[in-house]
Order: C-alpha cells, then sequence, then structure tokens
C-alpha cells in the first residue's frame, strides 16, 4: 500500500506505540514483559546514540551562533576551516532533520506563500538574495479552522491548510554584502554571516514567509484602492471649483518670471493678480485640504499596519517552540521518537507475522496495520528502517562464540530471497545488552 501524498511521520508517541502493539493481543502474556525490555533498552540506545549528533551540532554551531557574544568565537578558525565546520553543520542538521519524517519545503512553496493572499491581508516581501543558505522543512501537512472578521464585525470559521512544524535555517551573507547598501551595517537586525534557527508549530501554509526575519510589508491593492479613490474623488471637485484661482495663480507665476506679456495672452487683469491675499489663502486651502485628507488616509493604513504586525507577532509568539541552539535539541528528540517507533513496529510485526515477508509485503502490512486499527495512514519508510535496525549487530570473540552458532549476531537479517527475519525477543535483547556493554571499550 502506497499513500505517496502521505508522510512517513507516525503521529503517535513511542509510549503510545508499545501499548499499541501489547493491545493487539498477538504477543503471549509471557513474551509482554519482554517486548517492554527490548523496547526501554532499544530507546536507550538510540538516546545515546543521537547525543553524538547533539553534540557534533553544538560544537559546529558555536561559531555561527548569533546569541554568543564571546569576543573569540570563530576567531581561532580560517575561512576554510569556517566553511567546512557550516558543510559539516549543513550535513547533520539534514540528516536529523530526515531521521525525525521531516520534508523539504521547495522555494517555490514560499514564493507561493508570497504572492498568494495571505490570512493577515497584507502585500509581504523576503529579500531571499540576503540569504547565503537557506532551509525550510516542514512535517504534519493538515488543515484547521480559525476565526475571522468577515465585513468588520461577523467572525467566520475558516478553514486553512496548515503544516504542524516548519523549521527554518538561514545563513545572512557575509559582511561585505551589506557594504555600501543603503541599510548601514550597524542599523541591521541580525548579524551578518550568521546561521539563524527557528522552530514553528501550526503555520498557515499561506503565511510561511512571516517566519523570516528580514519581511517586508507593504500596501495591497486594497490597500492602494482605499487610499487613493477617495483622494482622487475628493480632488476633483476642488479642483474644479478652485480652477479660475488656479489661473491666478499661474498668472502671478508667469508676471513675476516673464512680465506683462503672458498676462494678456490669459485675459488676467493687473489689478487682480497684484491682489494674491486671496490668491495665497487659496493655494493653503487647497494644499491643506487635500493634504489633510492624504494624511489621514495614510494614517488609515498605518494603523491597519501596526494591528497586523501585532497579530503577526502574538502568532509567532505562541507558535514559536524554539530558536537557534534551543531548535537542536527539539530536533534530536523527534528524530529519536520516530526512529524507535519505526523500528519497533518493524521488529513487532516480523516477530508476530506466520510467514517471513519481504520489504514490500512488510510495508504493507505495517500501513495496512495503521490503517485497519487506528484509522492512520502513513506512508512508511520500509528501507530507511530496516538499514537503521540491521546495523544493530554485534561482532563475537572467538571466547564470546560457544554462545552462539555464527561469528555475528544481528537483529535483522535477510535471506537469499530477501526476506526478513528477526531474532527472538531474548536473543534480540541480549545483542542490545551486548551493543550498549560495547558502547565504550577503551580496555
Amino acid at each position: 500500500m502506497i499513500f505517496k501524498s502521505r508522510e512517513a511521520f507516525i503521529p503517535y508517541s513511542r509510549q503510545e506505540i508499545i501499548d499499541l502493539c501489547l493491545a493487539d493481543g498477538k504477543l503471549a502474556i509471557a513474551e509482554q514483559q519482554d517486548f517492554r525490555e527490548f523496547c526501554e533498552i532499544l530507546i536507550a540506545y538510540y538516546h545515546f546514540k543521537l547525543h553524538r549528533s547533539l553534540e557534533t551540532l553544538k560544537s559546529n554551531f558555536f561559531p555561527l551562533n548569533p546569541d554568543v557574544s564571546l569576543p573569540q568565537s570563530g576567531k581561532l578558525l580560517d575561512s576554510d576551516g569556517l566553511e567546512q565546520q557550516k558543510d559539516e553543520l549543513i550535513a547533520t542538521f539534514t540528516a536529523i532533520l530526515q531521521q525525525a519524517n521531516y520534508f523539504p519545503l521547495p522555494k517555490r512553496e514560499l514564493q507561493k506563500a508570497l504572492q498568494e493572499d495571505s490570512v493577515f491581508d497584507l502585500k509581504t516581501n523576503v529579500n531571499f538574495d540576503a540569504f547565503e543558505r537557506m532551509l525550510c522543512y516542514c512535517r504534519g501537512d493538515d488543515s484547521t479552522s480559525i476565526p475571522l472578521k468577515k465585513w468588520g464585525f461577523k467572525t467566520v470559521n475558516q478553514k486553512v491548510e496548515i503544516y504542524q512544524r516548519v523549521v527554518l535555517l538561514i545563513e545572512f551573507k557575509a559582511e561585505q554584502h551589506y557594504k555600501g547598501k543603503p541599510t548601514a551595517e550597524n542599523e541591521l537586525s541580525f548579524k551578518p554571516g550568521k546561521f539563524y534557527l527557528y522552530l514553528y508549530k501550526n503555520l498557515s501554509k499561506l503565511d510561511l514567509e512571516f517566519i523570516f526575519p528580514n519581511i517586508e510589508m507593504s500596501m495591497n491593492w486594497k490597500d492602494r484602492l482605499l487610499f487613493g479613490v477617495p483622494a482622487i474623488g475628493a480632488a476633483i471637485p476642488l479642483i474644479l471649483k478652485t480652477l479660475p484661482q488656479l489661473i491666478l495663480v499661474v498668472g502671478v507665476l508667469l508676471y513675476f518670471v516673464l512680465g506683462h506679456q503672458p498676462i494678456n495672452e490669459l485675459q488676467v487683469k493687473e489689478e487682480d493678480i497684484r491682489n494674491i491675499a486671496p490668491l495665497i489663502i487659496t493655494i493653503l486651502s487647497l494644499t491643506i485640504a487635500l493634504g489633510g485628507f492624504a494624511f489621514r488616509q495614510y494614517t488609515n493604513y498605518k494603523n491597519k499596519q501596526i494591528k497586523f504586525q501585532k497579530n503577526v507577532t502574538e502568532t509567532l509568539f505562541y507558535r514559536n517552540i524554539a530558536n537557534n541552539s534551543g531548535v537542536f535539541k527539539y530536533l534530536i528528540d523527534a528524530a529519536e521518537e520516530e526512529e524507535c517507533k519505526e523500528i519497533i513496529l518493524v521488529y513487532y510485526h516480523l516477530l508476530t507475522s506466520k510467514n517471513n515477508l519481504t520489504p514490500p509485503q512488510l510495508d504493507n502490512l505495517i500501513e495496512s496495520w495503521m490503517l485497519d486499527r487506528f484509522g492512520t495512514v502513513i506512508d512508511f519508510d520500509i528501507e530507511k528502517t530496516l538499514g537503521n535496525l540491521s546495523e544493530i549487530k554485534i561482532n563475537l570473540t572467538e571466547e564470546q562464540n560457544h554462545c552462539y552458532s555464527k561469528k555475528q549476531k544481528a537483529i535483522l537479517k535477510r535471506d537469499r530471497y530477501n526476506r526478513c527475519h528477526v531474532l527472538p525477543l531474548k536473543q534480540a535483547k541480549q545483542v542490545l545488552d551486548c551493543v550498549w556493554d560495547r558502547l565504550f571499550e577503551y580496555s
């Protein structure tokens, strides 16, 4: 069973997956405790394994962290060393995201969010040219209903497509890029050459641009119409009403600049021109009237912009999960959860199956089991999980070989027909225990 439009993400916790397997009724009561212990040591093993990845991420991120203000941060590396550290950070970070079953969001999706109408009804722009690197990963393609005001007073529930989790990593270009730019370097709201990481929950697909720190907001076509059309409509009657006075104004200017001849052509009396006090009043009245109206319209727009900025700030505040180095800890935990859940499902179904299964058969069995038992549709990543499980093995020495019939003991193996086999629970626990004991062998 293939669900190409679905995700590999399993929407249950590790403990729930264990309980679901035990509630399935295929394990004997005597085996249930062994199964729990197998899961317990598996979780401990992956916790340690991914802790190494966390330390690697933290080490590579340290000189690139905008929150670190130590004067020597990043000074011990030359440019080549720093670039290598950046590449290692990106590689490790991408691997963790994939382990946590996040999928990359193409740049065209972000462009679509900029072009289409936003929940906040503002025209937005993000300068992607300011980024040296950018990664955006998501998980949990879902929908929800949010309350929106219609016609200014009526509240309606609108269905909005969302991502349950969104991760953004950006590297701003180095200081040289901003030299000579309109915005001085000391006025930037970010540190050039540094990495910024953000993790958000339940974000609308049309508002993904709001998570970028360099977003710019401006009038959309509705605001421009509300600002321009009334101003033009008010200006035309005023201009028509004061047209004779405007002719006098033109006559005054020509009188002072060119002399008497053009006045005759405009058929303006010289005595009217000499009495310029009413003309000055007319000019001031027209300017004040039009300027006051334009200022009022612009103030209305600015108030609207402030209101939307407040809504955006509040939304991101309540939906923000972590920033910068805090993102690593959250994602490491998510990757640990997903890896363990996948291995537990594979091991359980191979253990309880009456027949040996090929990878496609096992993949179909797990997806059907999740759908039939719990109504959950997933696209299980079988090859990745089989690879992870087959890596849990021990190489036996001659002294240890008396316990086993082979020199290598692996929890999962495949036969020549590509059918998968797993060790019984007690032997699988022994292999995991042996792997755990050999994590450090300094002697």
